[in-house]
C-alpha cells in the first residue's frame, strides 16, 4: 500500500523539521515548504492525500493558499495550524475551505488522529452519482458535476460545498432535512463549527438563489431546512 503524502507549509524551520521527521517516522511521506509561492505545483506534482497549512505565512497566508487548492482540489482535505484561537480565526478556517484546525501548540498524537480521522471520512464517503443533465429549480439549472448554477443566459460557478449542500436541498425539494443529516452527510459529524460553517453555506446560497423570487431555503428552527418551490 503506497504511503498517505502530506503536504505540509510551515514557515518555522525548527518546527517545521520535528512535525516533518516525528510524521515520516510513522510512515507518512511529507512534502514540506516553507511558504506558499509553490504550493499548487507541489500540489499537482506530489498529489498529496490530505495538506497540513500553517496560517501565518510570508507572501501568502494560509487560508488564501487553502482556498486555492480547494478550488482546484475540490475534495482535497485541509488542515490549518495557527496560534490563533478567536472564534472568527476557526471559522475563516473553515469558510476558507478547511476541514479541521488545531491550535498550536499541538500534540503529535492529537495530529495524527485528526489527519487519521479526515482520511476515513474521505475514504467512507462516495459522492452521489450525478448527471451530466441539469436539475430544474426554479428558473434556475443546477448542475452539479459542473458545479454550476445557471439563470438564462448567466452562469455562475460555486464552491465544493456549496454543490454538496445545494444538491442534498435540491434531492428533498419541499421536504425538510434536519440539520443533523445534513452536518453527518457532508462534513461528517455535527460539531459546533462544523454547524457554524454550514450557515455560512446556507447564506451564501441564499444569496445566489434569491434572483428568482420562487425559491427560497427555509429555516426550521431546532429542525433543520426546507428547499421551497413555489
Amino acid at each position: 500500500m503506497d504511503k498517505v503524502r502530506i503536504l505540509y507549509i510551515e514557515d518555522e524551520p525548527f518546527l517545521g523539521k520535528i512535525v516533518r521527521e516525528s510524521l515520516e517516522s510513522r510512515k507518512f511521506e511529507v512534502r514540506h515548504l516553507e511558504d506558499g509561492r509553490n504550493a499548487m505545483p507541489a500540489c499537482s506534482e506530489f498529489d498529496p492525500h490530505i495538506c497540513l497549512l500553517d496560517v501565518m505565512l510570508p507572501y501568502e497566508d494560509g487560508f488564501t493558499i487553502g482556498k486555492q487548492i480547494r478550488a482546484h482540489h475540490p475534495a482535497l482535505p485541509i488542515i490549518y495550524l495557527t496560534a490563533k484561537d478567536q472564534t472568527e480565526d476557526v471559522l475563516e478556517g473553515f469558510s476558507a475551505g478547511g476541514n479541521d484546525y488545531i491550535r498550536k501548540p499541538f500534540s503529535m498524537e492529537e495530529l495524527i488522529v485528526r489527519i487519521q480521522n479526515l482520511l476515513q471520512l474521505k475514504s467512507a464517503h462516495t459522492p452521489p452519482k450525478t448527471s451530466d443533465e441539469g436539475i430544474p429549480l426554479g428558473q434556475f439549472t443546477f448542475y452539479p458535476k459542473r458545479q454550476e448554477l445557471v439563470l438564462e443566459n448567466k452562469s455562475r460557478r460555486i464552491s465544493y460545498r456549496e454543490t454538496q449542500l445545494l444538491e442534498l436541498l435540491s434531492k428533498a425539494i419541499n421536504q425538510a432535512i434536519e440539520r443533523k443529516e445534513i452536518l453527518d452527510g457532508i462534513w461528517g459529524n455535527d460539531s459546533f463549527f462544523n454547524s457554524r460553517n454550514l450557515d455560512v453555506y446556507i447564506t451564501r446560497l441564499r444569496e445566489y438563489l434569491r434572483e428568482d423570487e420562487s425559491l427560497e431555503i427555509i429555516t426550521l428552527k431546532g429542525v433543520g431546512y426546507r428547499l421551497v418551490v413555489k
